[in-house]
């Protein structure tokens, strides 16, 4: 299989360096269950290291330190959105799409849940737009955008996660921030962001999806 990979020149550790800086940084940990008792695999999106690994050390560290402990048991994911910066740690559609195609459909078949933590309007955009092109086999369906820790442990339990201090920091400084939606645990994306329109008429809503959508995550 070919992944696509970023300019050699970006790059400038060993494929084994690259899989060791993964482990060091705890990107992908399996800790703790949620309420439905299934194991759960964290995901800190503001540890990848998006310019100093390729997709291919990615996927092999997965398929060799992650994928063979979840075995053929149902899990769910906690990916930690919080601080993510798309400069920094956000490795492109393309690359993306490449791990998603390199997990084995047993794995996919397997995942019930991700809990989505503290998504941002252009993270739920993307998702919105590109979700069901990139992540096919409905997974799209299966992610939940958790707003904030008190719902996140309505779903998780606490005592069985590590969550990083700036998680908790970021959380606060929420408490200060008007609220516009409805904090919760949210999938329907659609219903939230595309209104339905006629035929004959067209929202003023889509080119700013457009917009927001080549803006990545962030």
């Amino acid at each position: 299989m070919t992944f696509a990979s970023k300019p050699s020149s970006s790059i400038l550790l060993s494929p084994i360096e690259q899989e060791k800086l993964i482990e060091k940084l705890q990107v992908f940990t399996i800790q703790g269950r949620d309420k439905h008792g299934l194991a759960l695999l964290r995901v800190v999106g503001k540890f990848f290291p998006a310019r100093l690994v390729s997709v291919a050390a990615c996927v092999k560290f997965l398929e060799e330190k992650i994928f063979p402990k979840l075995g053929d048991k149902s899990f769910s994911v906690l990916y930690v959105h919080t601080g993510v910066d798309r400069n920094q740690n956000f490795p492109g559609i393309s690359a993306l799409r490449s791990i998603y195609d390199a997990i084995p459909a047993r794995i996919k078949d397997n995942l019930q849940t991700v809990y989505f933590l503290h998504p941002g309007l252009q993270s739920r955009l993307f998702l919105a737009t590109f979700g069901r092109l990139i992540f096919t086999g409905g997974l799209y369906r299966k992610v939940k955008y958790v707003n904030r820790l008190d719902i996140l442990w309505d779903n998780v339990r606490r005592k069985e996660v590590d969550i990083p201090e700036f998680v908790y920091d970021e959380d606060q400084k929420l408490d200060h921030i008007p609220v516009m939606i409805d904090f919760g645990m949210e999938s329907d994306h659609p219903r939230i962001y595309q209104p339905n329109y006629t035929s004959s008429s067209s929202s003023p809503f889509d080119s700013e999806l457009r917009l927001y959508s080549l803006r990545c995550i962030a």
